[in-house]
């Protein structure tokens, strides 16, 4: 077997966090102390901002809104130059990729832990488990990616590392335990004891660059040996010949430590908890020494899977670079001189000028240019193999497309797609004139092609234009960017909320088509019965409806059924109540008729859609509206005054707690419709000290009043629309 001699020490990592955990500011860190910059930014202030929040609007918000890639090399801390895990030397490749923490940009999260080996997810160490890390969590188990935690923020008051661990192994159930101990605590945090070591480590220089060893301070000896405890009980359980030697009474060797902490984070059942202060620069170098040590690199991390279209079976996908070619697209930007296509290598070499064959597509493509990438700026490659993650430029594809070697053999594979969540709200657009609605056509073709979670169509009846996303602040800087970047001139209507609706009875299926005009005609039947969708049957969570084929004895010919299920789902983008799309019904065919003339596949496609549509009529249907996760941290004082707002929103309070500052964080599950402008209120009522974050969690039943309302002001708009 071939493989690439470098393949042990590349690591393909992400960042990913709650909102201001300090992901970007950890980003830039790793940059400079791994000399690929040589002045430290802030994300916030002045100067030229964080390297990897490379766009205008980052800069200006102080958030991330686009994952950022870059390329670096770690050579490591120890002194003694012991190996890193796998490679036998210290200097290990990392392709790191920094990514936003609002949930409104999740699928830049979502697309870069689909093509990572290995994750760092970062915690407030104050703050501990939020919302939002809840989802990342989610996603990077969605995707079985390792991970570790860094508690970040440590020089915070009340800054709390065994609260964090707490948290993530009661909120997100991970067997977590703390790979260090603190050095002073709050604004008196100095640096860590390494419990693996049994160090001291310090962070001396203007950036924290001089990593000084020392014993352990006197006063934390007992502490750290009690903490070393714990710690070697739960890693010894990688690890039977270890956990008898500390039956025993016997000494373990670190590397004995390193490589059953390895084992436990490969086989993701084991968070080992590092921690620091990005922004005071602590504690950044020994957990890139733990990123090293313990997160997989493409040879030793689970194999990748890609689908054979000829048997419908998955394969698994070697990390050779000898192999026949097969990469996959996971993000794509459009630039002035062609699109950036974001790649991750799975097998084979890519070289410059190589034809390579969209499976998707069946299209051939040639391969004029390679880059590296670094945040915005790029250096050109003339190849890259196996377990890289580059970018392609001048390639016309989509968003999570595989792309294979010509002659390889291999066009029937395709590597598995990724998660997209469902947008959550609507605006309308309209541009003020001729050469504005040139401009804005351009834009929004440029930003549906990038972000699959936005979306364009144009309304039937009014011919009006409307985008949707993943909430007011997504639809926002996507505006605020066809401004700046298109110079277009664009009017926004009020935010509209994606009603879905379904039914909450059964009903019969039943309608025949007969038409004769002279000559053939057409003759189709169908019978069958329609049901709620139960909640064990669901495949996804934007599961639309299920089609269930018990057609016995050939009374409608096979070849007719996928007629019969497309005509069942044109019914469901417009339901009978409001004309919102129908979600979560169970379609049986159970019956029919046919002609050995007449029936064809669009008599039984235009049977099928009109006896759904009458079936959904007298099946009860009722409006659903989308509920979101909100996430409110306020101070204690303005408590009384979030609950009770939360609650004229017809929020349902989960529950509250108290965070170690006396901060309150308050969660509730509130209708959409009745959250938008809540910032403004929020900011207002709580003299500017709460902040929030809020995330889709569901759709449930509209309360009778607002379901009237809802219809009531749809149908005016119709008329409107008609007139």
């Amino acid at each position: 077997m071939s493989i690439d001699k470098n393949l042990a020490k590349t690591r393909n990592i992400g960042i990913s966090a709650h909102i201001d955990s300090g992901k970007t500011t950890l980003s830039e860190r790793i940059l400079f102390y791994c000399s690929k910059i040589h002045k430290i930014e802030d994300v916030k202030g002045g100067g030229a901002g964080a390297t990897m929040d490379h766009m205008e609007l980052e800069k200006e918000k102080g958030i991330t809104i686009t994952s950022a890639a870059t390329t670096i090399d770690w050579v490591g801390v120890d002194k003694k130059g012991i190996p890193f895990a796998e490679g036998d030397g210290k200097s290990i490749k990392i392709n790191l990729i920094d990514t936003p923490g609002h949930v409104d940009f999740t699928v830049e999260v979502e697309r870069s832990l689909r093509v990572l080996d290995g994750a760092i997810l970062v915690l407030c160490s104050v703050a501990g488990v939020q919302s939002q890390s809840i989802t990342v969590d989610r996603q990077m188990k969605r995707y079985r990616v390792p991970r570790l935690a860094f508690l970040n923020k440590m020089d915070r008051m009340g800054a709390n590392p065994y609260n964090g661990t707490k948290a993530l192994r009661e909120k997100l159930n991970h067997n977590a335990v703390l790979m260090q101990i603190p050095i002073g605590a709050e604004e008196n945090f100095r640096g860590v004891v390494d419990l693996i070591t049994m160090r001291a480590y310090y962070f001396d220089g203007d950036n924290g660059e001089h990593v000084r060893e020392e014993d352990i301070p006197a006063d934390l000896a007992d502490q750290a040996h009690k903490a070393r405890e714990e710690m070697l009980d739960i890693v010894s359980a990688f690890d039977d010949v270890m956990m008898e030697a500390i039956l025993d009474g016997k000494e373990i060797s670190e590397e004995q430590i390193h490589a059953a902490v390895r084992k436990g984070v490969n086989a993701l059942q084991f968070t080992p908890v590092f921690m620091g202060s990005a922004f005071k620069n602590k504690g950044v170098q020994l957990l890139l020494n733990a990123v090293a040590r313990y997160l997989p690199s493409p040879l030793s991390c689970e194999k990748p899977k890609a689908i054979d279209s000829t048997k419908n079976t998955k394969i698994d996908l070697s990390p050779e670079y000898d192999k026949p070619l097969v990469c996959m697209a996971f993000k794509i930007t459009d630039e002035q001189f062609g699109q950036l296509t974001y790649t991750r290598i799975y097998q084979g070499t890519l070289n410059k000028g190589d034809t390579l064959v969209n499976t998707r597509t069946k299209k051939r493509v040639r391969i004029g240019r390679i880059v590296r990438m670094h945040a915005n700026d790029r250096e050109n490659i003339d190849s890259a193999s196996a377990g890289d993650i580059i970018s392609m430029i001048g390639v016309d594809c989509a968003s999570g497309d595989t792309f294979v070697a010509e002659d390889g053999g291999v066009d029937h594979l395709s590597c598995e797609g990724m998660h997209i969540p469902i947008p959550v709200i609507e605006l309308s657009i309209k541009a003020k004139d001729k050469e504005m609605q040139a401009r804005m056509s351009k834009g929004l073709q440029r930003f549906i092609k990038e972000d699959p979670t936005f979306h364009l169509f144009t309304d039937e009846e009014s011919g009006e234009t409307r985008i949707a996303g993943m909430g007011e602040l997504h639809l926002e800087i996507y505006v605020e960017r066809l401004k700046r970047e298109y110079k277009a001139e664009v009017e926004i209507g009020a935010p509209q909320v994606n009603y879905r609706e379904t039914i909450r009875g059964t009903a019969k299926l039943e309608y025949t088509h007969k038409k004769q005009t002279g000559g053939s005609g057409q003759f189709a039947k169908v019978a069958g019965m329609i049901k709620p969708l139960a909640a064990d049957r669901k495949e996804r969570e934007d599961q639309v409806y299920r089609f269930v084929n018990e057609i016995r004895g050939g009374v409608i010919p096979n070849e007719f059924i996928p007629s019969c299920d497309r005509g069942f789902g044109d019914v469901m983008n417009k339901g009978p109540l409001a004309a919102f799309p129908v979600i979560d019904v169970e379609a049986y065919l159970q019956d029919g008729q046919y002609h050995d003339v007449d029936s064809s596949d669009m008599a039984f496609r235009i049977a099928a859609r009109m006896a759904m549509r009458d079936a959904i009529k007298n099946a009860n249907p009722i409006l659903l509206e989308p509920i979101m996760k909100v996430e409110v941290e306020t101070p204690q004082e303005f408590q009384g005054f979030v609950i009770g707002d939360l609650s004229s929103r017809r929020g349902v309070i989960l529950g509250s707690e108290t965070t170690e500052t006396g901060d309150a964080i308050i969660n509730a599950h509130v209708p959409l419709s009745e959250m938008f402008g809540y910032a403004t209120v929020l900011r207002s009522g709580t003299a500017g000290k709460a902040g929030y974050s809020m995330e889709f969690a569901k759709y449930e039943p509209c309360p009778s009043h607002v379901q009237e309302k809802v219809i009531v002001a749809r149908k005016e708009k119709l008329a409107e629309r008609a007139e």
